[in-house]
């Protein structure tokens, strides 16, 4: 599945001070109370959450819960709100939206508990699943390192890609980034990635990348729109969203590319919470809400049709 749709979402001329404020990431167009996307490109019209307040207990789903997830009446989520169109925070500064806490709510409604939703560093989250937090909600890419440390379910499949300032004036090259500054968030499987392509342009006697490494995405984003970095390296989703987002400052560099999916984290070996999970993903799949969510933030492209446990992966 590809993500291109995602470049011609509608987009508000927002500047990138405003964009980029440490208060929050800079949203645009609403896609309507419906669901339905309604675009918009005035500069006062902003993007909202999709309202899940329909969605409602499922007895026989909420049962498979561990009295450790229900016994505080809270489905407590870590997720690191700097990554849009998935997570990032709302005009307010505080607030999270995006997809995955549509998606995260929701789940919440089905479980009849009460949705906590923390904000964190990327890479705390997995560590901290089981202990502070009950799920991992941020666009996690699955991983067989990571299954090691937790157990899965998929809810999107998401690829890879490059941004470059538009025009692309310093004629970066897709193929060759050595002797390039590449800007992507810590802990992310682009970081990963690119670590080992600078080893690959070291070992072939080629200019060194310089990595910079960010605790926001959105500070990856920036360093781009500001010229201290040359290319930044995100999910496919977060590259169209923040392209849409930048008017024009920003281009997609080529194609996306390792499409793989992304899950929902769970306490390793926690059985009963990962079958409540998968049945409650499952449910918003088959009743539709899944598919007018990621309508709402124009990212059905990624749709899945099935939550899986563990899917294997590359």
């Amino acid at each position: 599945m590809q993500f291109n749709k995602l470049k011609t979402i509608a987009a508000a001329a927002l500047s990138v001070a405003m964009l980029f404020s440490a208060a929050a990431c800079g949203t645009s167009d609403k896609a309507g109370d419906s669901g339905s996307d309604k675009g918009g490109s005035s500069k006062s019209v902003t993007i909202t959450s999709y309202d899940v307040s329909s969605v409602k207990k499922d007895d026989a789903i909420a049962a498979l819960l561990p009295e450790s997830v229900t016994k505080d009446g809270k489905l407590t989520i870590g997720t690191n709100p700097s990554y849009a169109p998935a997570e990032f925070l709302d005009a307010d500064g505080k607030t999270q939206i995006g997809y995955d806490m549509d998606l995260a709510r929701a789940m919440g409604n089905i479980f009849g508990l009460d949705t906590e939703i923390v904000s964190s560093n990327f890479d705390t989250i997995i560590p901290a699943i089981g202990s502070k937090y009950d799920l991992g909600i941020a666009a996690f890419t699955i991983t067989k390192e990571r299954m090691e440390s937790v157990d899965f379910v998929s809810y999107f499949t998401a690829g890879m890609g490059y941004a470059v300032a538009a025009g692309n004036p310093k004629n970066v090259d897709e193929n060759d980034l050595c002797g390039l500054n590449v800007a992507v968030e810590t802990g992310t499987v682009e970081e990963e990635a690119i670590n080992k392509t600078a080893k690959q342009c070291k070992a072939d006697g080629k200019k060194d990348i310089t990595i910079q490494s960010s605790k926001q995405q959105t500070d990856a984003t920036t360093a781009v729109v500001t010229g201290k970095a040359d290319v930044f390296f995100a999910d496919s989703p977060v590259v169209g969203y923040a392209i849409a987002q930048t008017d024009g400052q920003l281009e997609q560099l080529g194609k996306d590319f390792d499409e793989v999916p992304n899950a929902i984290a769970i306490k390793k070996g926690d059985s009963q919470t990962t079958e409540a999970v998968q049945k409650a993903m499952q449910k918003l799949m088959d009743d539709g809400t899944y598919t007018k969510i990621l309508q709402h933030w124009g990212v059905s492209s990624g749709a899945l049709d099935k939550a899986e446990i563990n899917p294997a992966v590359e």
